[in-house]
């Protein structure tokens, strides 16, 4: 029996920050032809995370690429943070979705900043220790963010979680290692079918998981290309540690995407998860077929 899967976004708590540090250097003329700012100067952006289903010989498994921002911020924190909601919205579309936090099997992190990682851990509450959303789940991260995690530099300390490193670190409740941290190209834990493009121009080791699909991959396109706009090659952020180097990888991918038919999924498009890729007659990258949400997709 081969392998069969169907993939859903899934949206989690939402955010507004700076426009022009979500832009770079891009004058504001520019990113406000995509993204409307509020009073602010605050840009909308979500947190949305791809749920995969698989059928195969050893029965169902539930992949989640990502859990979003979520809920774990005091009050304060999710102020200053621009974080919308004070629930833990990604519970209640997994909900939505007939899911509960104990049927997901696996986590994929590109990386572990907050945003792409704060949803693992249950909403805050006054004088209560963090802890775990999904207690049954394996985490798949990549060597080199899970280092860079544990050993922040100071330019991005600030966006990493200890406490969800120390329970990551912590074994499943039969005893067996929660996480797998993986070195390449492939997880042995997700198998085939899956894949991973590293990325270094954001942060070290971020990993975007490829996920082969009959009517072409699909690429969780994670914080290298986080929406729409982004797709424009020189259009980087500011929180981005080497834009050159990002844009190198962009190229890279966007050029192998076209020539396989490939997708890219969206994880901070506030109005877009899933795009295909096609070159203009001058050669610029641009996403069409856009899909707003994406619900059991199969081809």
């Amino acid at each position: 029996m081969a392998v069969t899967r169907t993939l859903s976004s899934v949206l989690g708590n939402s955010q507004r920050l700076d426009g022009g540090a979500m832009f770079g250097n891009a004058p504001k003329a520019l990113w406000t032809r995509w993204c409307e700012p509020d009073e602010k100067n605050r840009i909308p952006l979500a947190c949305r995370t791809l749920l995969v289903r698989e059928q195969g010989p050893s029965g169902e498994r539930v992949i989640l690429f990502e859990a979003g921002i979520g809920a774990f911020f005091s009050e304060k924190m999710r102020d200053r943070f621009g974080v919308v909601e004070s629930e833990h919205v990604l519970l209640a579309s997994l909900q939505e979705q007939g899911l509960s936090p104990s049927d997901i099997d696996i986590v994929v992190l590109s990386h572990l900043h907050f945003d792409h990682a704060g949803g693992l851990l249950q909403a805050y509450q006054e004088g209560q220790e963090a802890q775990l959303c999904f207690p049954q789940a394996r985490v798949v991260v990549g060597q080199d963010s899970w280092h860079r995690a544990k050993h922040p530099h100071p330019r991005d300390r600030a966006s990493f979680i200890p406490e969800l490193i120390r329970l990551l670190e912590a074994p499943l409740p039969d005893g067996s290692r929660r996480l797998e941290i993986v070195a390449g190209a492939e997880s042995e834990l997700l198998g085939p079918g899956y894949r991973f493009h590293q990325s270094e121009g954001h942060t070290p080791g971020m990993m975007l998981g490829e996920i082969q699909m009959p009517g072409g991959p699909v690429v969780f396109a994670a914080d290298l290309i986080p929406g729409t706009p982004w797709v424009h090659l020189p259009i980087t952020m500011g929180y981005d540690r080497y834009a050159e180097k990002l844009i190198d990888e962009k190229t890279e991918l966007l050029t192998d995407l076209v020539a396989r038919g490939g997708r890219l999924f969206y994880t901070h498009d506030h109005a877009c998860s899933l795009s295909s890729i096609e070159t203009d007659e001058r050669g610029r990258f641009r996403a069409v077929d856009l899909k707003a949400t994406i619900s059991n997709l199969a081809h």
